[in-house]
Order: C-alpha cells, then sequence, then structure tokens
C-alpha cells in the first residue's frame, strides 16, 4: 500500500510541477489540460477558460510521487467543486540531510509564508512548516537517529 498526495491549484499547476521537479530533482510523467482530453458522450461543451488548465499532472520522484490538477473553473461539483485553498493536511518531505532540508525549505518558502522557521529540534537535525507560494502547505522534515 501508497499514499499519494494529490494536490488542487488554480490554475496554475504546471508552473507548481516544474518548480517542484526542479526542486525536488524529480521528472513530470505525465501531464494533459482538459482540453487535451477526449470529449464523451454526455460531456458538455469545455469552457474556454478551462482549456489551458492541468487536468492530471504526475511527478516521479524517486519511490514516491506527487500527483495534482487545476480546479475547473465555475466549480463544477463532478470536477471537486470551485478551487479551495489547502487547510487542514500538510505535504512531509523526507529530506536525506539537515543542508538538502534547508534548501528544500528555502525553496518553498520563496514567495511563500513561513509558519515554523526551519530548524533542529528534539526530534530532528531540521524541521519547517511552510505554505509554498501556490498555496499548498509543506511539512519538511530530517530524520533523527531514531527515524
Amino acid at each position: 500500500m501508497s499514499f499519494t498526495p494529490y494536490l488542487n491549484f488554480d490554475g496554475d499547476c504546471a508552473e507548481a510541477f516544474a518548480f517542484y521537479a526542479e526542486l525536488f530533482g524529480g521528472a513530470i510523467v505525465y501531464q494533459a489540460t482538459f482540453g487535451e482530453m477526449e470529449s464523451m458522450e454526455g460531456m458538455p461543451p469545455l469552457q474556454e477558460e478551462a482549456r489551458n488548465r492541468i487536468m492530471h499532472a504526475q511527478l516521479q520522484l524517486g519511490g514516491g510521487r506527487l500527483m495534482g490538477s487545476d480546479a475547473f473553473p465555475g466549480g463544477d461539483e463532478a470536477c471537486g467543486g470551485p478551487y479551495q485553498r489547502p487547510q487542514g493536511m500538510w505535504v512531509s518531505v523526507e529530506a536525506e540531510d539537515a543542508a538538502q532540508g534547508k534548501r528544500f525549505f528555502d525553496g518553498l518558502a520563496q514567495g511563500g509564508e513561513i509558519h515554523m522557521p526551519y530548524a533542529e529540534t528534539f526530534w530532528s537535525p531540521g524541521f519547517g512548516m511552510v505554505r509554498d507560494r501556490f498555496g499548498i502547505l509543506w511539512m519538511v522534515n530530517v530524520p533523527g537517529q531514531d527515524g
């Protein structure tokens, strides 16, 4: 069993995934817009403002992955409703060491909002919490000696 975070954006999914691929050293293995979708019987016509939004993206990161999409304009309930800024959950990324953790944290913090500065804690040589410029909440953690 594995869990994969699926992130939602308000029109900047492609920009966010390109940034995450560069920051974390991953590769975007799939990305398609709503405009590239095959139409199916019974589907309403695609709104012009939805054509270039990302319908689905997948970023491969070593043994893990992130997935995401842009919210569909107009808030169609069948597509998850209108965009809402994430709250109540964090994406936790585990760095190999304190230096890599600091690099991840600093990258995510650019243009974002720091909730807990990156620092040594009683459980970790490096931990911090930040909302990035795309609205996603992140915890950057370096495992301590006890895991």
